[in-house]
């Protein structure tokens, strides 16, 4: 009698201590949501004022949340410049015979620039389609100079990469791709590109840490979408964007909120929503280059969560599951709870490196994006018909909820996760 007593008491004593925690509701997710996926958003496209009018919404929930800026900074706002090439004239010659300019594509944020074979560019070989999109990635947010030979067999490759904009952070390396059967001992390259400065912005606030405030756990979201296209069979023509990635943002939101009230991480947290996803993760790689790798404990990337995943409610798979422990540990701080984490069912998709968990991962970073999106099936991915409609409110904010719980351990600093491997 005693012992039914005294478990009594605990279960009671149990549940009004849950009663005076903060809680992730589904009326605050909804309204976050809503108003991130509504029409007069227009999509939030990158320089348009639709995702300025979206910032600003962020801006105000981070303030209300009680978040504060990075150190140095006097708001939330990480704006950064971009350089896009608009048009770029081309001259090569190499062992004495000209190149034909479309068989040249560079990316520099330099008015003109002559490059010979005695300037100290590093010079790399690329002779297999795996090797060219591995380069291409790895470049991209590089600062060395680099000349890419690119073998004549990726000439089908190489035309796409010439047809693209690839802008990049002033003050970067320049990227030099040539098309080419032969490696040259003599060079001589003259590029003169019409440059167009572009500004961007991130929002980004923080929890400082009580006792390991050096030591950073990431909460990331994207929250530009595609804009205004042309109408679809219904009309639309607004690319609401509600699953991509306005339910990660969402997320990061109303975690930002939830941690704040709780207020007992021993580590420093920081809530990202980044710009420029849809166009190359250019927000992202701005951001991870502003942080020491090293002080980076993990980053949970959030991508699309509206809908369910492939194993129904309760689930959500992680990118790159298997290059560190971060899943397990998360798996393992959900307890006896329904809720499970998968690893990433479509490894062909090669989400690891598709979304704003790359730049740092890259580093070593055990940075990982949750994602419930079906992505051989989902029916409204960049189409007009991603709009709240389409959501699973209530299952969008358990799976929050099972974020924010799934964390604790690695908050609280008592796990910290294997870094990344890299194949």
């Amino acid at each position: 009698m005693g012992l039914f007593l005294l478990s009594g008491l605990l279960i009671i004593s149990s549940f009004v201590h849950a009663q005076t925690l903060p809680v992730i509701s589904e009326s605050e997710v909804s309204r976050i949501e809503k108003t991130l996926a509504a029409d007069d958003m227009q999509g939030r496209k990158v320089f348009t004022a639709g995702i300025e009018k979206a910032a600003a919404f962020i801006t105000k929930e981070f303030n209300q949340a009680g978040l504060i800026p990075l150190p140095g900074s006097k708001d939330y706002n990480q704006t950064f410049v971009m350089m896009d090439p608009e048009s770029t004239d081309v001259h090569m010659t190499a062992n004495g015979v000209s190149i034909d300019k479309k068989n040249l594509v560079a990316f520099s944020a330099e008015s003109s620039l002559i490059i010979t074979q005695d300037d100290h560019y590093q010079k790399i070989i690329v002779k297999k389609a795996a090797d060219f999109s591995e380069i291409a990635l790895k470049y991209q947010e590089s600062e060395e100079n680099v000349l890419i030979l690119v073998d004549t067999s990726l000439a089908k490759k190489f035309s796409r990469l010439a047809g693209h904009h690839m802008p990049q952070f002033s003050g970067k390396g320049n990227r030099i791709y040539v098309l080419t059967s032969v490696d040259p001992s003599r060079y001589r390259i003259e590029i003169k590109p019409q440059i167009k400065k572009q500004y961007l912005t991130n929002l980004i606030g923080m929890i400082p840490g009580k006792s390991k405030p050096d030591e950073y756990v990431i909460f990331s979201a994207h929250y530009d979408h595609l804009g205004i296209g042309k109408p679809d069979e219904a009309g639309d023509s607004i690319y609401n964007g509600a699953n991509d990635d306005a339910s990660g943002t969402t997320a990061v939101i109303a975690l930002a909120g939830y941690f704040s009230k709780i207020h007992n991480n021993e580590r420093t947290l920081i809530f990202a929503a980044f710009t420029a996803e849809e166009i190359g993760e250019f927000g992202s790689a701005y951001f991870s280059g502003k942080f020491d790798p090293a002080k980076v404990v993990a980053m949970l990337n959030i991508e699309m969560i509206g809908t369910e995943s492939k194993w129904g409610k309760n689930s959500a798979y992680i990118s790159g599951y298997d290059r560190s422990d971060l899943g397990a540990i998360l798996q393992n701080n959900l307890g006896n709870t329904q809720f499970r984490f998968y690893p990433d069912p479509y490894p062909d998709q090669q989400l690891f490196l598709r979304s704003d968990n790359a730049s740092l991962a890259k580093r070593g970073v055990p940075a990982h994006s949750i994602s419930t999106s079906k992505m051989d099936v989902e029916k409204y991915y960049h189409k007009q018909g991603d709009e709240i409609r389409t959501l699973d409110l209530n299952n969008m904010t358990e799976i929050i909820r099972a974020i924010g719980l799934s964390a604790t351990s690695i908050i609280s600093g008592k796990d910290t996760p294997t870094r990344v491997q890299m194949e």
